[in-house]
């Protein structure tokens, strides 16, 4: 296993995140517990010592069971991580009481790692709101020892991600993002890890393979990796190319079979970053991917929206919408802007389409937006 160093500790570079743990029957509520001790106690004896779970995962039984099953080891032999949930509203009053309950679900003293959940566009403002005392109360769990490291996880856009550094950025030691070759340049992951560099803020990674998109490619893109390398299977390509990461200090994995743990086990028993060329051909693999809208956010269409709306931001959540083929990030964007600019707002008067340069055809778009989010 590859260790990364991190304030005078050693974290394995693969972490197992604990949102896609084996269900029963489909059921996502329902752990199996039986797989998921194997799973886990794998993990654990081939060097993964970083756990990641939250208050929401699995409708809040990931916490009880990630605990259960790590009681049986020294405390001090594995790092755990959750995260407090602003990404539900209501929650927001309630930190000192989730807190507690986490700890006692977990059956620990403390976590190493806790992170402010989600930081995106539609909480950013009660998260910053110093009344809700989240801040405050994650900062007293600190010094109590109760927090080892405090860190965030972010969602939103970069001008969010400034928002919240410049509110709280001296006090975080990490933050959580999405980063994998789609989302490098797709979801800007690349100017995100560059604003964290900023403030000297190690990077840990969700999502590498994309909710599975990444581990099984078609056979036209999978067969140009394979003349590369050929011992590769294409989620390794995904994770070599966190290892390409410099900033990346964990790889958050939700793994759910016995061979994905052997596999990702495997892989992170090596750094194999990727070469020039090999970056090269993931680039031109994530263009095929990539049937998107090709707006430039030149924003010459707004200036002529009778609406006011911002054409280029729903134009991005409409082509993450489209990839995703569905998800959650777009919806959590508009409940964060008043219906009224919400894509069905469109009047399909076309008076952006006449100055757009890239010939979109605006309104087209934004009507299969619409019918998309129904």
């Amino acid at each position: 296993m590859i260790y990364k160093e991190f304030q005078n500790i050693k974290l394995s570079a693969l972490g197992y995140g604990a949102m896609r743990l084996p269900v029963i029957d489909g059921q996502d509520n329902v752990i199996d517990e039986e797989k998921s001790v194997e799973l886990i106690d794998y993990a654990y004896k081939n060097g993964v010592n970083y756990f990641d779970t939250a208050w929401g995962y699995h409708s809040g039984n990931s916490e009880i069971v990630v605990g259960k099953l790590l009681k049986k080891y020294p405390r001090d032999s594995f790092y755990l991580a959750s995260k407090f949930p602003g990404y539900d509203l209501s929650n927001m009053p309630k930190v000192k009481e989730i807190f507690e309950k986490q700890l006692e679900k977990c059956q620990v003293e403390y976590f190493d790692f806790y992170l402010f959940h989600n930081v995106c566009e539609k909480n950013i403002d009660m998260y910053l709101d110093r009344s809700y005392g989240i801040f405050d109360y994650l900062v007293e769990q600190k010094k109590n020892g109760r927090i080892k490291h405090l860190g965030f996880s972010a969602h939103g856009d970069c001008e969010v991600m400034k928002r919240f550094l410049d509110a709280y950025g001296s006090a975080m030691e990490f933050c959580q993002l999405q980063i994998n070759y789609i989302d490098w340049t797709f979801q800007k992951a690349k100017e995100k890890v560059e604003l964290l560099n900023e403030w000297n803020i190690p990077v840990w990674v969700m999502e590498p393979v994309r909710g599975g998109k990444l581990a099984k490619l078609s056979d036209e893109n999978s067969a140009k990796l394979k003349v590369l390398r050929p011992d590769e299977s294409d989620a390794a390509w995904a994770l070599r190319f966190i290892q390409s990461v410099p900033e990346a200090v964990v790889c958050l994995s939700g793994m759910t079979e016995f061979n994905q743990v052997e596999e990702n086990i495997k892989i992170f028993s090596e750094d194999k970053p990727l070469n020039e060329k090999e970056r090269k051909t993931l680039d031109s693999i994530t263009q095929s991917m990539l049937n998107t809208v090709p707006c430039t956010a030149c924003r010459y269409c707004t200036e002529y929206c009778p609406m006011e709306l911002d054409i280029p931001k729903l134009l991005e959540f409409y082509n993450e919408h489209k990839f995703t083929g569905g998800g959650f990030l777009a919806p959590m964007y508009l409940s964060s802007v008043p219906e009224s600019k919400h894509p069905s707002a469109c009047v399909g008067c076309r008076s952006c389409e006449a100055v757009c340069p890239q010939q979109i055809k605006i309104s087209e778009a934004l009507a299969d937006f619409s019918s998309l989010l129904k």
